[in-house]
Formats: C-alpha cells, sequence, structure tokens
C-alpha cells in the first residue's frame, strides 16, 4: 500500500485529538551542514532529526516533553550526570534490526572496532529530507560496509502537539533489492532509550567514601534517580512486559514535578500485530514484531523473507505526555481505538 495513503489514519487522528485540545504549529529548521532538522512544537524543541551516517543509523535525538524534559538518554551524545554508559548503539529513537541478511544493524556504532566493521550494516539517509507541514520524510539506503544496497527505505514522521502531548507517527516501507532474510532475534525494530529516570528502581550494591577515603559498600541499595514503570494494554507490568504481547506498551514515571508518559502504539496492519515488547528495566523501549522465536522461547518463529522488489510497511505512534497524572489505560485505548 502506498505510503502515503497510509497517512491518511494519522490525519484522521489528529483531526480528532484536535476536538480535544488545540493544536501547537509544529516547525522545522533545516541545519543541513550538520546533517540535523530540529522538529520545534509550540515554539520549542520538541527533538531533531539526525542523519549523519557516523551515527550508523538516522535516529530522533533528543526527545523532549512539552515542559521541555528530556525523556531520552544523553548518553553517547550529550552525557548526562548519571547517565548509564552501556549500549552505546542506542540513541533516541531508531528504527533497524539485529540480523538481516546475517549483517547486524542494531549492533553497529562508534564502538565496534574496524575489523569487525563487515559483519554490521549500515542504514545511510539518501540526500536531504524533505519537510511538508508537520510532516518529515526521508529516503534511505540499508547497506553493508561495501555499499551494496540490501534494502531502501522509505520513512515520514507526522508531528502533531497539544498542550501537554506530543505525537509522532512513524511510518517505514522498506522495498528489498535483493534476497532478504530476517532472522528471528530479539534486537529490533523500533527502539527508544529512555532517560535515566523512566529506568524500573532496581537493588544494586552502592558504594560510599568517607573523608579518610575509607569505601563502605551497601548492599542492595535502591537507584535513588529510577522509577520508571510499564504497563501494556494486556495488563502486564514492569519487568514482566518484557517478551510479551500487546496493542500498546506504556512507560511512566515521575521527572521533576511532572508525571510523564512514553506509550508506543503497534498498529493492526503491522507484521505481527499485537507485537512482542523487549521492554526493558535499563531503559530499551523497543516493539519488535520478528523476535518470536526468542520470546516465546523457542515454541514458534518467525524468520520473516522477502523476494526481490517485496514490500513491507510498519506504522507506529509514539506518545510523550506531562502532566499531574500519567495516560491512563483508558486513554491509550483511545488513541488505539483511533490509529487504524
Amino acid at each position: 500500500m502506498n505510503i502515503l495513503y497510509q497517512l491518511v489514519g494519522g490525519i484522521l487522528l489528529s483531526m480528532s485529538i484536535a476536538t480535544v485540545s488545540a493544536q501547537e504549529k509544529v516547525e522545522f529548521i533545516k541545519k543541513k551542514n550538520e546533517k540535523k532538522i530540529e522538529v520545534n512544537i509550540g515554539g520549542h524543541l520538541f527533538t531533531s532529526f539526525l542523519y549523519p551516517d557516523t551515527l550508523e543509523k538516522p535516529v530522533l535525538y533528543p526527545v523532549n516533553t512539552a515542559a521541555g524534559t528530556m525523556v531520552t538518554r544523553g548518553f553517547p551524545l550529550v552525557p548526562t550526570p548519571g547517565d548509564p554508559t552501556d549500549h552505546p548503539h542506542h540513541i533516541g529513537i531508531w528504527f533497524n534490526y539485529e540480523s538481516v541478511n546475517g549483517l547486524d544493524f542494531w549492533n553497529n556504532s562508534y564502538a565496534i572496532p574496524p575489523a569487525r566493521k563487515p559483519k554490521y550494516g549500515w542504514i545511510k539517509t539518501q540526500g536531504d529530507p524533505s519537510t511538508k507541514g508537520d510532516m518529515l520524510s526521508y529516503r534511505a539506503n540499508w547497506t553493508n560496509q561495501a555499499n551494496d544496497v540490501l534494502l531502501e527505505e522509505t520513512t515520514t514522521f507526522k508531528f502533531s502537539g497539544t498542550k501537554g502531548t506530543r505525537i509522532i507517527i512513524r511510518t517505514t516501507e522498506l522495498k528489498a533489492k535483493t534476497a532478504i532474510s530476517f532472522k528471528d532475534v530479539k534486537d529490533g525494530m523500533l527502539g527508544f532509550r529512555v532517560a535515566h529516570a523512566l529506568q524500573i528502581p532496581e537493588l544494586k550494591d552502592k558504594e560510599y567514601k568517607d573523608e579518610h577515603g575509607v569505601v563502605t559498600i551497601v548492599k542492595g541499595a535502591v537507584d535513588s534517580i529510577a522509577n520508571g514503570n510499564y504497563l501494556t494494554s494486556a495488563g502486564a507490568t514492569g519487568n514482566d512486559a518484557w517478551g510479551t504481547r500487546a496493542g500498546w506498551c506504556k512507560l511512566y514515571g515521575k521527572m521533576g514535578k511532572d508525571s510523564v508518559t512514553v506509550a508506543i502504539l503497534d498498529h493492526p496492519k503491522n507484521i505481527n500485530y499485537p507485537t512482542w515488547w523487549h521492554a526493558r528495566g535499563y531503559g530499551l523501549f523497543a516493539a519488535n514484531p520478528l523476535g518470536e522465536n526468542v520470546f516465546t522461547n523457542g515454541k514458534s518463529s518467525t524468520n520473516f523473507s522477502m523476494k526481490p522488489g517485496d514490500r513491507i510497511t510498519f506504522r507506529y505512534m509514539i506518545i510523550v505526555q506531562n502532566g499531574s497524572n500519567t495516560l491512563s489505560a483508558s486513554e491509550l485505548n483511545a488513541y488505539a481505538d483511533s490509529f487504524k
């Protein structure tokens, strides 16, 4: 189905939301020399689309609430105090996969030694993205290190926002340029690395040093920053959300004075709907419709393949909300009902 045709649903959704709360203006500021497009909503920075090849894939980073609170982890681009420094390939919001014809697109980053780079794939934006109204579109090639093209990607983001809510509708079409095999693995496809505060709090050892330099280790100290939690449309919560299927998944917690929601909604026409949630307590929040084998403990698998010329479309809604309360299940169900 034509990618522009699929955006009609997103437009109708924005119209329905507008009846509840006034829509704020979406503006784009292009910085071609930096390979960056800033996305402002209501006169404030919501996110930036970054597309230099040095990042190994295009990303949205940072991502802010309407109040200006950053809900993405700062590391590795702009580290902030207390940031976890694991998984340097987790940057903002991205879309890729761990095994495409044996190439790992998911884990590729600056941390991979040159000798190992041939085992990793690259997503290279072609030309400059285009903007029109509240939409940003780009084309990219999924390549190996020799620049042979495996997949052609066409993606459109539709942005919208109200007083306390920001919404991204992402529509991505992949076209196979050769025979393609997506091996059934856990790391994929729509990824979001969240700020430390939205991690699930876990017990961990903590070191304290007194004025004499004497170190005391307190066993099982609670992470005082993390206060996040997951909830899925199927009712799974916390770490139990991982590996389960649901139409939407909500990550929520307190950031400053605000209650904050970060939610991802799957689309009913996506492959293997409802998706499996690769939702980790340490801050990785991902939807992976192709990781069936891992998430079912080997009971079934997908191993999706494409012939040259085949196309497949993935569509997701991402909601970032702040206020006195997080979005309720009934509110998210209403968004899901409109996202069809």
